[in-house]
């Protein structure tokens, strides 16, 4: 894999193995690059994420858990757009990221796209689904 100059960054406080995982598992190609963890005595939760790196679809991405509590989360100002081959699966990414998450708009006919669709998951990351060709 090529490497990427420039890359998502998702901080989660705690989740961030949880989510790492539940993002590979939903598009082919995905993988975890690498991952270091917090070990005993150190700022973080022992085992926690550290610093990690996984690619979807060939994208890079990276993550942490934070050790210190913020009064700030995710928003949905900044998503990621995922352009969908098929039918199948923009239906099966809405209904898998939407699990536990935010309908901000249902997956639709819209004047900009036959099929579109937009989510914050359980982790409060947001998704902007469309299906390709409009």
């Amino acid at each position: 894999m090529q490497e990427q100059k420039i890359m998502t960054f998702f901080m989660f406080s705690g989740q961030a193995e949880e989510a790492m995982n539940f993002y590979i598992s939903l598009f082919d190609g995905s993988e975890v690059l690498h991952i270091q963890r917090y070990g005993p005595n150190e700022d973080g939760a022992e085992g926690s994420v550290k610093k990690a790196a996984f690619s979807l679809g060939g994208q890079q991405f990276m993550c942490i858990d934070s050790n210190i509590r913020h009064d700030f989360t995710f928003t949905p100002s900044m998503s990621l757009y995922v352009e969908c081959k098929s039918e199948e699966e923009i239906d099966h990414l809405f209904a898998k990221l939407s699990e536990g998450g935010n309908v901000y708009m249902p997956l639709a006919l819209y004047p900009f796209s036959d099929k579109f669709g937009w989510v914050g998951d359980r982790f409060g990351v947001s998704w902007q689904l469309d299906l390709a060709g409009k």
